[in-house]
């Protein structure tokens, strides 16, 4: 991922942030230019003095469970950005991820845990590391732990649907470029991007099997050989998620050996998520 040096209040004139805020929020968290492709969300934090929010472009690295990582570069500058010092005072964050917007509690890694987040994030890009030569500070790095999130912001339900699926793909592009980029051996921090994915399908099929579908059931009963197939096809995408799992967690794991199974597992995600759209969009989105 790009160095967020780029989206820190310290560097970036407020106009540029603000048409990066913009566009993020008109286009469901993408954004065009140098950012495109980049791992982005917008965290909002309340001023340490003024009290007033603020909202900041910031780049995030994935941490594999129910937070993410910030890392407050400020580009190697000698001091911490404005939005760290802000959480600092008040932890309590906002953070808009694509079309998710979720409170999360803010909290500064110390020690190991800290150097080795920060040595993930220099595995996956070097240009973290030029930030820390250029700097007496240690630069911190902040978990974002989500607390309370809703829906999706969209339209319609089917919408949302959409949305999600749409997140999801982008997610495996943006892993699939990574894991063809990288070098030999698969680096600390692409391991994590892969096993977020994974966990995030997981609890995606789950919240489908066990709320969605079975709400579909009881109100559309001739939805029933659509739903069958979907949770059928649920299985066998469970199944590449842990085939790609077991690939990922061996010594020594090899791009080229990861590549093919991520690449499974997005052909047939792909198919899977066209036809749930084709076929539940229009039931979702239906007059009641």
């Amino acid at each position: 991922m790009r160095p967020q040096q780029s989206w820190s209040r310290k560097i970036v004139p407020n106009d540029f942030n603000r048409q990066i805020i913009e566009e993020f929020r008109a286009n469901d968290g993408r954004v065009g230019g140098p950012f495109e492709g980049a791992r982005l969300l917008l965290l909002t934090t309340t001023g340490a003095r003024s009290g007033v929010p603020h909202t900041t472009p910031v780049g995030y690295l994935p941490d594999g469970g129910e937070r993410v990582l910030v890392i407050a570069s400020a580009g190697g500058g000698p001091n911490h950005p404005d939005w760290f010092h802000n959480l600092v005072a008040h932890p309590r964050v906002q953070v808009e991820d694509g079309p998710f917007t979720y409170d999360a509690e803010a909290v500064v890694l110390e020690g190991d845990e800290r150097d080795r987040a920060f040595a993930r994030a220099v595995e996956a890009d070097p240009g973290w590391a030029a930030y820390q030569a250029k700097t007496t500070r240690v630069i911190p790095v902040v978990a974002l732990r989500a607390v309370a999130s809703g829906p999706p912001r969209a339209a319609s339900w089917g919408a949302a649907l959409k949305m999600i699926h749409d997140a999801f793909r982008r997610e495996l592009a943006l892993i699939r470029k990574e894991i063809a980029e990288s070098g030999p051996g698969l680096g600390a921090q692409l391991r994590v991007n892969c096993l977020t994915v994974c966990n995030g399908l997981h609890q995606h099929h789950i919240h489908e099997d066990r709320g969605v579908f079975p709400a579909l059931a009881e109100n559309r009963p001739e939805l029933a050989p659509t739903l069958d197939r979907l949770r059928r096809e649920h299985q066998t995408i469970a199944a590449l998620v842990e085939e790609l799992r077991e690939v990922i967690s061996a010594e020594g794991s090899d791009p080229l050996l990861v590549l093919p199974q991520v690449e499974r597992l997005t052909d047939e995600l792909e198919s899977h998520l066209t036809y749930e759209e084709e076929q539940l969009i229009p039931i979702l989105d239906a007059p009641a």
